[in-house]
């Protein structure tokens, strides 16, 4: 269900692509077309959250011939893929990084959508450019601060309240500034479904980004999750995020190493936390499209004084640039 959704959104966005699935739904045939872009709308299939499309999105979206502008619906925060709220805080100063910036670059969350009926609504823009610069970031810094956003949705708005004071119960005692918003939503802009939920970002004095989340129940599925227990555990797990470091989290581990791969013909170097499963399944995918052999060091805690285990991952880019982008 959420599969056949995410292949009519990519045949959305690209021009003359071919797309054959068999009577079972067992195999498929693609043979992908020019990424084109433009001004789009798509209703995602609720079974998975929006992030689970955005994910792919911010990877293609840089490379098409328009500007892309995209309205998608669905479900925004959810357990399973990461939410509108952590790509948002977390993607966009990645892609920023990597020279993909300006003014047309934003997530913006109209309503928000909690499984399983969803109801969410966000705009995503994101402009093109013709080439990626190689980037060198290999120092995540201190922490100075942490924000987040505590957000309930057709449920009380002391929820939010009582997630913002257990979260900061464990985080004060580490850092002074620490700032959470309450977000409730009420009416129309709350989606279909109750829910409540927390997304918390650790900023360093370098600009690296960490996160963590965790959201409610769905409706009519598992045991109730208090709010109280809800903050606590999600700021244990920001804790443990910053415990494993480096200058990228492990939710965009992935999107760092691809754009890595397809700056210019300049070596790029970043410091990761231990390697998620999917990103090093997704090294193995990099090794077959592009023939990109990363340098992977092993750095001790010993050495940095701070943290787990660090991976310093270095590649020299295909110098892939954006063809389909229209010369004004």
């Amino acid at each position: 269900d959420f599969e056949a959704s995410f292949i009519r959104l990519i045949d959305k966005v690209t021009n003359g692509s071919r797309i054959e699935i068999n009577q079972t739904g067992t195999t498929l045939y693609y043979q992908p077309g020019l990424l084109y872009g433009g001004s789009l709308e798509h209703d995602c299939s609720p079974s998975r959250s929006i992030g689970y499309y955005l994910e792919s999105l911010l990877c293609l979206a840089p490379f098409m011939k328009h500007p892309l502008k995209i309205v998608l619906r669905g479900v925004t925060n959810d357990q399973v893929d990461p939410s509108v709220d952590v790509l948002k805080a977390t993607a966009l100063p990645l892609l920023k990084k990597f020279g993909i910036d300006g003014e047309s670059l934003e997530i913006k969350i109209n309503r928000r959508g909690m499984p399983p009926k969803g109801g969410g609504e966000i705009v995503f823009a994101c402009p093109v450019r013709k080439v990626l610069q190689p980037i060198q970031f290999t120092d995540p810094g201190k922490i100075k601060r942490i924000r987040g956003t505590a957000y309930s949705v057709r449920v009380s708005p002391q929820m939010a309240n009582r997630m913002v004071e257990s979260a900061r119960s464990i985080l004060n005692k580490f850092l002074p500034d620490i700032y959470i918003y309450t977000d409730h939503m009420k009416g129309v802009s709350s989606g279909k479904s109750p829910g409540f939920g927390m997304c918390l970002i650790a900023e360093t004095i370098n600009g690296t980004i960490l996160s963590a989340e965790l959201a409610s129940n769905p409706q009519g599925q598992g045991a109730a999750v208090l709010p109280e227990e809800l903050g606590q555990n999600c700021a244990k797990l920001l804790l443990e995020e910053i415990y494993r470091g480096g200058c990228v989290d492990s939710t965009n581990q992935s999107l760092a190493l691809l754009l890595m791969t397809l700056g210019q013909q300049d070596v790029s170097k970043v410091l990761l936390g231990p390697l998620s499963p999917y990103t090093i399944e997704f090294l193995r995918h990099l090794r077959s499209f592009f023939q990109i052999m990363f340098k992977i060091e092993t750095k001790s805690p010993e050495e940095e004084h701070k943290g787990g285990e660090k991976v310093l991952m270095t590649c020299v880019g295909i110098g892939f640039s954006n063809l389909s982008k229209t010369i004004r």
